[in-house]
């Protein structure tokens, strides 16, 4: 018995304080070998425009409707809503059976007009461009809705089903789960110690630089000290604010940039467009106040042991608890090792 805990080999859980849950994190099985699914990574160069896009600037969408010719960034209603604004308002309370009905709309959010470059791939002028967008749409819905939560499925892997670069943003009446855990924690958190969860946790990663993987004066990304997915990592200001509309230009062009840094290492990571999905939670538009609550996004990444090479979310973590193989601060260091130079502008140059 004179061996010591080592939470680099030992199995041990880690409470991940935002949801008030555990993630049990077993290092010991990055070793074991793999047999089951692998994906074939799709590198193919897209075309700067493609005519059967629907997403293309000009091009004709699924129900008629034609898209601007358009040189920025370009929202639309999304002809596949998962939410409508006129839903007729009922609901039932008969003890088990319970239910709502939810309003709301969806929109799609295309990055640029170049069919071929995801985040990672524009400059830090055209990111610029989708973080007012996603200001823009965030203050714009919060007036109508109490949770608008901007995303970006990127991947077929995370189930994007049209491969121009696009995000989209939901608006609805009531607050989702997961916030709604967040707004319970975080409140608790702030009514303990008179500041917001996310800021003193900042700061805290920032001083030890363990989970660090890029940072700047506004702007800090670490995989977080709970991560569930392999190479998981949060988004967090270095300043107190509470939504997405209330960044201003300069933390809004050192937010672009840092996304670029971030998504560039991911795609060099395995030398492919690294799937993910990320999204961001800004406080409720419930008239409230919410002093308790920082701005963030999370990106969740599937990929684990190389670009074919997938997490699974399924069995354990489906019935107990989320699981991890990889430390959090192995996948840091991993990531913190990359250049931010894409791969892409590498074999260019080299060839």
């Amino acid at each position: 018995m004179g061996t010591s805990f080592d939470p680099t080999n030992d199995p041990h859980r880690r409470y991940n304080p935002l949801l008030g849950e555990w993630v049990l994190v077993s290092p010991h099985r990055a070793k074991r070998p793999w047999q089951g699914q692998s994906e074939e990574p799709n590198n193919e160069q897209k075309p700067s425009y493609d005519p059967t896009c629907y997403l293309c600037p000009g091009n004709t969408r699924v129900n008629g409707e034609v898209n601007e010719k358009y040189t920025g960034t370009y929202v639309f209603e999304n002809d596949f809503a998962a939410l409508k604004k006129d839903t007729v308002q009922d609901g039932e309370d008969s003890g088990l059976f319970r239910f709502e009905t939810e309003q709301g709309c969806s929109r799609v959010i295309c990055f640029s007009p170049d069919h071929s470059k995801t985040l990672p791939e524009l400059t830090d002028e055209e990111r610029f461009d989708v973080v007012n967008c996603w200001k823009e749409q965030t203050e714009e819905l919060g007036q109508l809705y109490t949770w608008v939560q901007v995303f970006e499925n990127k991947g077929s892997m995370m189930g994007c089903s049209n491969p121009h670069p696009h995000g989209q943003v939901w608006a609805q009446k009531h607050i989702p789960s997961d916030p709604a855990k967040k707004v319970v924690q975080l409140g608790e958190y702030y009514r303990e110690n008179g500041r917001p969860m996310l800021l003193d946790y900042a700061e805290q990663e920032v001083a030890k630089q363990e989970r660090v993987v890029c940072q700047n004066d506004h702007w800090v990304v670490v995989v977080p000290y709970w991560a569930a997915w392999p190479f998981e990592t949060l988004l967090l200001p270095r300043f107190n604010v509470q939504a997405l509309h209330h960044i201003n230009d300069e933390q809004g062009k050192a937010l672009a940039s840092i996304i670029g840094e971030i998504t560039a290492r991911y795609d060099n990571l395995f030398e492919t467009s690294f799937p993910y999905s990320m999204g961001w939670h800004s406080a409720p538009f419930d008239k409230q106040e919410h002093p308790e609550w920082t701005l963030h996004a999370h990106f969740f990444p599937p990929l684990l042991r190389s670009a074919s090479v997938r997490k699974f979310m399924v069995g354990y973590e489906m019935m107990a608890e989320a699981q991890r193989d990889l430390t959090p601060e192995q996948a840091a260091d991993r990531l913190k090792a990359l250049p931010t130079v894409h791969y892409k502008k590498n074999e260019k140059s080299n060839g």
